[in-house]
């Protein structure tokens, strides 16, 4: 798995510049004595389509990537996943390329519980509003579901997409309260949870997803967005009194967990956090 010591890992996404899996992978591979590659493969500034891709990466050599937005759920297609939970979900954020193909893994899914729980410890969830239901989306829900959630409203621009996502959930979690609503203020009401899975307030989708007046009243608020860390919407809650759950934190560990995945290895997690957070004060 780690033969000759070197890893060859990548990212494919859009809109990934700043995307600091890279660091993360090669401070992983450090701790262990390994050389990482890990690029950052954006199929429109390649000329190519994300099958073209993911299809290079499967024949040339690499052990393993990760895909972010927006080609989670279009990755599916191309995997075996033995998990059944994940087949469910719809979505993969990490493939390992094994000699009778590639394998699918959902570390958005893990890496969102641990996030949650690093925070929260075992605070229930409450009612939760979740903006946003593509991939990433579709893993925190998941992730919401082994935390206990009972009571789940979503919103999406696409009303077809929550309610793929509500089917998908219920077949896993029958008893769980999903709800679909089109306007955001109006499903954060009496919600305990603010959720935002969509990209606004990432570098280039500048904005908010729910304006500061709607977030009152509320006890804490996660963002998958996570450059920037402090995006308007983490600010605006902090302001309003909720507990804050950063993008980082789901971040670090969905790559922590797919480093396992990659490489079958170990990591000083405290080291890792510490190095990381020392780059990032440093930018």
């Amino acid at each position: 798995m780690t033969e000759g010591k070197t890893l060859k890992l990548g990212l494919i996404g859009d809109n990934i510049a700043r995307s600091r899996s890279p660091l993360l992978h090669r401070l992983a591979g450090d701790q262990n004595g390994i050389a990482v590659t890990y690029e950052r493969l954006v199929p429109k500034d390649m000329g190519e389509s994300f099958e073209q891709v993911f299809d290079r990466c499967r024949t040339g050599g690499y052990r393993g990537i990760n895909v972010t937005y927006p080609y989670k759920e279009r990755v599916t297609a191309q995997l075996r996943v033995d998990d059944p939970l994940v087949r469910a979900m719809g979505a993969c954020n990490t493939v390992i390329f094994e000699a009778d193909g590639p394998r699918g893994f959902n570390t958005d899914y893990s890496g969102f519980v641990a996030a949650y729980e690093t925070v929260r410890g075992k605070m229930a969830t409450g009612p939760v509003l979740m903006i946003g239901t593509g991939g990433v989306g579709r893993a925190v829900a998941f992730g919401l579901a082994r935390l206990g959630c009972t009571e789940l409203r979503l919103v999406d621009r696409d009303p077809a997409k929550a309610e793929a996502l509500a089917d998908a959930l219920h077949s896993v979690v029958p008893d769980m309260d999903i709800s679909i609503w089109i306007d955001a203020e109006n499903a954060a009401q009496g919600a305990s949870g603010l959720i935002n899975c969509t990209p606004v307030g990432m570098v280039g989708y500048d904005g908010t997803p729910l304006r500061a007046g709607a977030i009152f009243g509320s006890d804490w608020a996660f963002d998958a967005v996570y450059t920037p860390t402090d995006t308007q919407f983490l600010t605006d809650a902090a302001a309003a009194g909720l507990s804050i759950i950063s993008g980082w934190e789901l971040f670090f560990f969905q790559g922590v967990h797919a480093w396992t995945l990659f490489s079958g290895l170990g990591l000083d997690q405290a080291a890792l956090r510490a190095r990381l957070l020392a780059d990032d004060a440093a930018a």
